[in-house]
C-alpha cells in the first residue's frame, strides 16, 4: 500500500511520484535545448510543446492532500496588466506603446491557441481580472477625487453584478448533445438507417468536405437523414450520433451542441441553443457598465469636457500619476468596449437575420448566401424568415417544445 502524498507532493503527468523541491530537476527536454542553443543548432521539432507541458506539470502550490496544479495560463493576465498598466502611466509616449501592443498580444495568442485548436484560460482570466483591477482603479483613484456620488457608484456596481451574472449563465451548459454511451455498445441512435446514407443536401451537405470549418474537423463523414415530420438530422462521426439541424461539433470542446453558434474563448464554452441569450445578456450589461464607467472616470479627471472630447484631449491627464493611471485605464477599456461592441453588432445582425456565426463561415467557405452590410452578415436565407420572427425564434431558444396533438399531426 502506499504512503499518502505529503503536501509538497504529487503525482506528475508520467504517473510517477514527485517533489516540488525537485521542479528544476530533470528537464531532458529543457538540457537538450540548452545545448543546442549554446551550439547554434537548430530545436528538435515539439521541443518547446515539451517544455511547456512540463513547465505547466510542475507549476503547483502545496495542498494538504499533495501539491495543486496551478492553471499557467491564469497567471500572466494578474502579473502582467497591473505592470503594464503603471508602465502606460508613467508618460504618454508609454501609453501609446503599451496600448497599441497589448491587443496585438492578445490577438497573437489567441490565433497560436486557435492554430493549434487548444483550451485555455487565458482570456477568461483576462477578462475578469480586467474587470476586477478597472473597478479596483474606479474606487481607489477617480472615486475619492469627490465628483462621482454614492448613487453612481451603486449603479456601476449593479451593472457589474448583472454583468457577472449574466456570464455565469452564459457559462452553463450551452445545449451539448447526450454522449454515445461507453460501454462499447453504441447507443441506438449512433447507427443512422440506410435511408440516411448517401443523402446529402443544403448548407450542411456543403460541409461534407471535409475542411475544419469552427466545430467541423477534416475527416469527418457527414450524413443527413429526415425525421419523420421532416426535421433534418445529421450524422456526427466523432460523438457516434445523430444531431438535430444546426447543431454542430465543437473541435475545441469535444461535443456536439444544439444550434452552434461559436466558441468562445472570452467565456471558455461554446455559444448555443441554451446560453445564447445569456452570451447576449451578458455582452449587453458589459457595454453599458464600461461606457457608463468610462463616462464618470472622464467627467472627473478632465472637468467641463464633454466624454469624446477628453477621450482625445484631455491637458490635465498626465498633471499627476493617479490621473494619469485613471487615464491610462479609460483608454485600455474604451479599447476593450470597442471589440466588444463589434462582437455585439455581428451578434445582433446574425440574430435579426436568424443564422449563426458557424452557419456564416460554412456559407463563407462554400460561397452559399448574400453579403449584406458591407459583409458584416451573411444572409443563407435557409432559416430568415423576417426580422420579428427571426427574433421570436431567438428570445424562445431553450424553451421546452411546444406539445402537438394527434390532430395537428394528421
Amino acid at each position: 500500500m502506499e504512503e499518502p502524498l505529503c503536501c509538497c507532493e504529487y503525482v506528475d503527468r508520467r504517473g510517477e511520484r514527485n517533489h516540488l523541491a525537485a521542479c528544476c530537476c530533470d528537464c531532458e527536454d529543457l538540457d537538450e535545448s540548452c545545448d543546442r542553443w549554446l551550439t547554434c543548432r537548430s530545436l528538435p521539432p515539439g521541443a518547446l510543446e515539451r517544455i511547456a507541458d512540463t513547465v505547466a506539470d510542475r507549476c503547483r502550490v502545496p495542498w494538504f492532500a499533495g501539491a495543486v496544479k496551478i492553471n499557467v495560463s491564469l497567471v500572466p493576465p494578474m502579473v502582467l496588466l497591473p505592470v503594464f498598466l503603471h508602465i502606460a502611466a508613467l508618460h504618454f509616449l508609454l501609453g501609446l506603446v503599451v496600448l497599441t501592443s497589448l491587443p496585438a498580444v492578445v490577438l497573437w495568442y489567441y490565433y497560436l491557441t486557435h492554430r493549434r485548436k487548444e483550451r485555455t484560460l487565458f482570456f477568461l482570466s483576462l477578462g475578469l481580472f480586467s474587470l476586477g483591477y478597472m473597478y479596483y482603479v474606479f474606487l481607489q483613484e477617480v472615486v475619492p477625487r469627490g465628483h462621482v456620488g454614492y448613487s453612481q457608484v451603486a449603479l456601476l456596481t449593479c451593472g457589474l453584478i448583472l454583468m457577472l451574472a449574466a456570464l455565469s449563465r452564459a457559462k452553463k451548459d450551452p445545449g451539448y448533445l447526450p454522449i454515445s454511451t461507453g460501454d462499447g455498445k453504441p447507443s441506438q441512435q449512433a447507427f443512422p438507417s440506410k435511408s440516411v446514407r448517401g443523402s446529402s443536401n443544403g448548407l450542411h451537405g456543403a460541409a461534407a468536405g471535409g475542411h475544419s470549418v469552427n466545430g467541423e474537423t477534416k475527416g469527418y463523414s457527414r450524413v443527413l437523414a429526415e425525421e419523420r415530420e421532416g426535421v433534418k438530422m445529421d450524422w456526427c462521426a466523432k460523438c457516434q450520433l445523430l444531431r438535430p439541424a444546426r447543431a454542430g461539433h465543437c473541435r475545441l470542446c469535444g461535443r456536439c451542441v444544439r444550434r452552434l453558434d461559436h466558441h468562445c474563448v472570452w467565456i471558455n464554452s461554446c455559444v448555443g441553443e441554451q446560453n445564447h441569450q445569456a452570451f447576449i445578456l451578458a455582452l449587453f450589461f458589459f457595454m453599458l457598465t464600461s461606457l457608463y464607467g468610462i463616462m464618470l472616470t472622464l467627467d472627473t479627471i478632465c472637468r467641463g469636457r464633454t466624454p469624446f472630447t477628453a477621450l482625445f484631449y484631455c491637458p490635465g491627464a498626465y498633471s499627476d500619476y493617479s490621473s494619469a493611471l485613471s487615464f491610462t485605464c479609460v483608454w485600455y477599456c474604451a479599447i476593450v468596449t470597442a471589440g466588444m461592441g463589434y462582437i455585439l453588432l455581428i451578434q445582433l445582425l446574425n440574430i435579426s437575420y436568424n443564422v449563426t456565426e458557424r452557419e456564416a463561415r460554412l456559407a463563407l467557405r462554400d460561397n452559399a448566401g448574400r453579403r449584406l452590410l458591407g459583409g458584416l452578415v451573411i444572409d443563407t436565407g435557409q432559416y430568415n424568415r423576417g426580422f420579428l420572427c427571426n427574433w421570436g425564434h431567438f428570445l424562445s431558444l431553450g424553451s421546452p417544445p411546444q406539445q402537438r396533438s394527434a390532430e395537428d399531426i394528421v
